[in-house]
């Protein structure tokens, strides 16, 4: 695969953060996120807009954009999941905003209070109002996977809401192992089909390491032809609505296998690995990620 490139998009300041017992001040998160673009991303989830009652971790929103510099190339994405959200989001200064659709109708309801098709026509519209603001629209599909309360999802399910989401143009469609329980012939195939479905539309690979397969999840949806991958720094982070799910996949562990794979990302793993362990002593734990234990190979080569 030597030659081949693969975008990095960093969630640990939200989708990690938002599950953690710890909260870090905006201070601290905002070290993070100039920590990991100082590395080389160029896309970081840096935080969501929803109620603070439900996810009061990410109450500070607005205070993290306002000290974040803007900086060409750099792509601040904030999650929203309505009307109201995206208003906040483009007010503060996202210039990408991701939203997300359960293809399950019973975990969209626990986790947005509607059902899917009520936030695909949500996502119609905030869509068309970013792509009027100059504001890069993009949609996840959750619970692509597998659902905690429904079971098995059927791919012609995914692929229904695929076809969906993409009447409002998105710049990139991301299928999200929430739950974490896929394997990568389920990628393989459900990447597969939306790409038929879908020609010509990017697509981003979201995977949780519940079960031990995100890592093997992310080389498949890069064998699929994805061309970008959601990793959060250290492995932290999990759905606060989804029992039982736990981290995305490391960042650092992520790129080390793309890395060794010859697979450009434009992202430095020594620096990562670094943030990593800035970030475990912040947290006052252990973070799952495996390279900040171990370090890079060849020895040496990982500052402490």
């Amino acid at each position: 695969m030597t030659g081949k490139e693969i975008e990095i998009v960093e969630v640990g300041p939200r989708d990690g953060l938002q599950n953690e017992s710890t909260e870090l001040s905006t201070a601290a998160k905002v070290e993070f996120i100039n920590r990991v673009i100082a590395a080389g991303t160029r896309r970081v989830e840096v935080t969501s807009f929803v109620h603070p009652r439900r996810v009061p971790q990410m109450a500070d929103a607005e205070a993290i954009l306002a000290a974040l510099p803007r900086r060409d190339g750099v792509f601040y994405v904030g999650l929203v999941l309505n009307r109201r959200g995206f208003d906040r989001a483009a007010a503060a200064g996202c210039n990408e905003i991701g939203m997300a659709v359960m293809a399950s109708d019973t975990f969209n309801k626990r986790n947005q209070g509607v059902t899917t098709d009520e936030s695909i026509a949500a996502w119609l519209d905030i869509a068309a109002a970013a792509h009027a603001a100059g504001i890069r629209p993009q949609v996840t599909i959750s619970t692509a996977f597998g659902c905690p309360f429904e079971g098995e999802v059927p791919v012609d399910r995914v692929v229904e809401v695929a076809r969906k989401v993409a009447q409002a143009a998105p710049f990139e469609i991301a299928i999200a192992d929430t739950i974490g329980v896929g394997v990568p012939s389920q990628v393989t195939e459900l990447m597969g089909r939306i790409g038929d479905a879908l020609p010509g539309m990017a697509l981003r690979g979201h995977f949780h390491n519940t079960r031990n397969t995100g890592l093997a999840n992310a080389y498949a949806a890069v064998e699929a032809g994805a061309s970008a991958l959601d990793s959060s720094v250290g492995g932290i982070g999990g759905c606060p609505f989804a029992p039982a799910a736990t981290g995305n996949i490391p960042t650092e562990d992520l790129l080390y296998m793309l890395q060794r794979m010859g697979i450009r990302t434009g992202v430095d793993l020594d620096q990562t690995i670094v943030t990593g362990r800035w970030l475990q002593e912040r947290l006052g734990r252990p973070v799952p990620g495996m390279l900040v234990k171990a370090g890079g190979f060849p020895a040496g080569q990982t500052a402490a």
